[in-house]
């Protein structure tokens, strides 16, 4: 079985395309058709079905997928290997990252990883806490950092980094200036939630709740899907929101947004380290969470 094949036919049920599988591979839509036409006739059984223009695994083609992935994964690690064993370390990992760390933390740590590693490619998946840990289960990415404990039998997690959150608000905003504002004033102003999947928002509520005040009555005008999204609505006026000090920092030196602490509560939350129980990593991602780990990838990460 041929393994490009199964490469091109992994990232036509990726991406749910054959135009879109055609593009990121460099190749032509008839090329990529006629490969899967020739695995389809090797193998004896239809591998997918052609909905409109949406792409999807058939019964044969979902056994198919689940094997194909190891079987590149294998390779890859193989490469890898000999590539460490002749001390020059090579080849892609796959990463998922929650927003916070996706955006603030990892991209340091990747650059300084490159430094000692220039060959290697990585590529970077950004998506909500839930999103990631699905990703690791399903194989399409070696590791995660999530932002919330996650409760799944296949994941082990470690924790690695912390952050704060904070109660941000735009410059003119009626507290600007105060030194805190008591929890239960949160009721009252407009307010931006991030999405129900996101970390951010399950350790806010956690912490709310802790702290007597019900996350029911936060006045939610909008919701986002990335804190980006939640910066932008508090600078725009829409609302006020609880977001990541990591996020917020740069614009509190610039003055173009404020935090006020919340009286007598820290909302502190917890990176983890999340992986698949029972899947060896390849030479590379061995190599990039020892580098994670180190005092000085600490500190890279967190900006010190």
């Amino acid at each position: 079985m041929d393994i490009h094949r199964l490469m091109i036919f992994c990232k036509v049920i990726d991406l749910q395309s054959f135009t879109k599988a055609a593009e990121a591979l460099s190749l032509s839509q008839p090329t990529v058709s006629e490969h899967i036409r020739a695995l389809e006739e090797s193998l004896g059984e239809k591998l997918v079905d052609r909905l409109g223009r949406e792409i999807l695994p058939t019964p044969a083609g979902k056994v198919l997928y689940r094997y194909a992935r190891e079987i590149i994964q294998l390779r890859e690690k193989a490469v890898q290997a000999i590539g460490k064993f002749k001390g020059n370390l090579s080849g892609a990992l796959h990463v998922g990252a929650s927003t916070i760390p996706g955006t603030y933390i990892l991209p340091r740590l990747v650059g300084t990883f490159k430094a000692s590693y220039p060959s290697i490619q990585v590529t970077l998946e950004i998506g909500s806490s839930g999103e990631v840990v699905q990703k690791i289960i399903e194989g399409k990415v070696e590791f995660g950092i999530i932002g919330a404990r996650w409760d799944e039998k296949k994941i082990l997690l470690e924790e690695i980094y912390s952050d704060e959150l904070v109660p941000a608000i735009y410059k003119g905003h009626p507290w600007e200036g105060r030194e805190y504002v008591e929890v239960d004033e949160l009721a009252g102003m407009p307010f931006v939630m991030r999405e129900r999947s996101s970390g951010t928002r399950m350790v806010m509520a956690q912490a709310l709740e802790a702290a007597g005040f019900a996350p029911s009555l936060l006045n939610i005008v909008a919701e986002m899907g990335s804190t980006e999204a939640v910066r932008e609505a508090i600078k725009a006026r829409i609302g006020i929101s609880i977001i990541s000090l990591y996020a917020v920092k740069e614009d509190v030196e610039r003055n173009s947004l404020c935090v006020v602490p919340l009286k007598n509560i820290t909302i502190r939350r917890s990176f983890f380290l999340a992986q698949r129980k029972n899947r060896e990593l390849s030479p590379l991602c061995s190599a990039f969470l020892e580098h994670l780990r180190t005092e000085e990838g600490v500190e890279k990460a967190i900006g010190n």
